[in-house]
């Protein structure tokens, strides 16, 4: 299978191109890029992978693989699973023997044959060859061959044969490899269906992106859903991407996917890897602020008590209200006009002697 696929710039002038819609040009392109194509272009897509892949719903799968029906592009056989570009083989044919020999392997591995027939058929039209004796003798091998005792029997064979004959020695060797390029894809195709499982949370994650960057951000082109298969790839955690992305969209970024990532990646480095480590560490800075915004709220058990004696606390129960004896007493003025009169009589009374 190749790594790539060529699009002709061509393709967004076609007219039958322009006609589609936003959601119809993107399908168009995902069915001749996606990672499942081959050179011959038939190939096995089941739904689930579809729905992975795009971020679509089955519904959706279903309407847009049947519209592509009705406009004439596509083949989809429900049994096998399997799907036909019409016009694959007249756009992207290379005639060459080393990719004929390779579509000749893919067309052994098809297995609703009618895809194959129309496929040869198709070459021949276009003026193409193409060794078909393998692949119609494999076609063969599964039906059971009739009596051919005399000539009326025999079933005409309508290609031309133009391939040298083989021994039996290198039939049995192309036998043994064809079995075993079939373990080959049995194999591939048991792990594809084991990450499909592992992924059916991921698929709802990647739907919850695709929906949210929709809403919020911008439409989702191919390169815009390939950027966030990548993100949820690397940070697993789709509480925390959306997270990154409504912090993205709060602060107006001008690029909000890139500032997202840039985001979690600060996150990442701070040891923050789930949306629960974040909601932690937000709980802590708002406390930190509240003890901010009163610094002497956790300081006051700290503060110094003083220690003041007991009979400070009783100092007024001992003093009693002054009486009349009391008053008496203390009354100094008195006191001294007594003394002044006295002192006063007295001095009469030495005059007196002295006259």
């Amino acid at each position: 299978m190749a790594k790539y696929r060529n699009v002709h710039t061509t393709y967004w002038d076609d007219g039958f191109v322009l006609d589609l819609t936003p959601e119809e040009k993107y399908f168009y392109l995902y069915l001749m890029t996606n990672g499942n194509t081959t050179q011959c272009g038939i190939y096995e897509l089941p739904y689930r992978v579809i729905e992975l892949h795009t971020g679509y719903n089955r519904e959706t799968v279903q309407k847009l693989l049947q519209r592509f029906v009705e406009y004439g592009k596509i083949t989809y056989n429900e049994s096998t699973k399997e799907i036909m570009l019409n016009n694959w083989a007249k756009y992207n044919f290379i005639n060459s023997p080393k990719v004929k020999k390779c579509i000749e392997k893919e067309l052994l591995a098809v297995k609703h044959i009618p895809f194959v027939r129309s496929y040869i058929t198709t070459l021949e039209q276009l003026g193409y060859s193409i060794d078909t004796v393998s692949i119609l003798l494999d076609e063969k091998s599964g039906q059971k061959v009739p009596n051919t005792s005399n000539d009326e029997d025999s079933i005409p064979y309508p290609y031309p044969i133009n391939t040298p004959c083989k021994d039996y020695g290198e039939e049995e060797e192309q036998e043994q490899e064809r079995e075993e390029e079939q373990e080959r894809e049995e194999e591939q195709e048991e792990e594809q269906e084991q990450k499909s499982r592992q992924s059916v949370s991921s698929q709802s994650d990647f739907a919850r992106l695709i929906e949210f960057t929709n809403q919020n951000i911008t439409p989702v082109l191919p390169t815009v859903a390939e950027h966030l298969g990548y993100i949820l790839d690397d940070f697993k955690d789709v509480d925390l991407i959306l997270a990154a992305l409504q912090n993205a969209v709060f602060n107006n970024a001008r690029n909000k996917i890139k500032y997202a990532e840039a985001t979690l990646i600060n996150w990442r480095k701070e040891m923050i890897t789930t949306y629960q480590q974040l909601k932690a560490k937000e709980e802590r800075e708002k406390n930190n602020k509240r003890q901010q915004a009163n610094p002497y709220h956790y300081q006051k058990p700290k503060s110094r008590t003083e220690i003041v004696p007991e009979w400070f606390h009783n100092r007024n129960e001992d003093e009693t209200p002054p009486t009349e004896a009391n008053k008496s007493t203390i009354d100094f003025e008195a006191e001294r006009q007594k003394i002044l009169s006295m002192l006063g009589k007295a001095n009469q009374e030495y005059e007196q002697t002295s006259n």
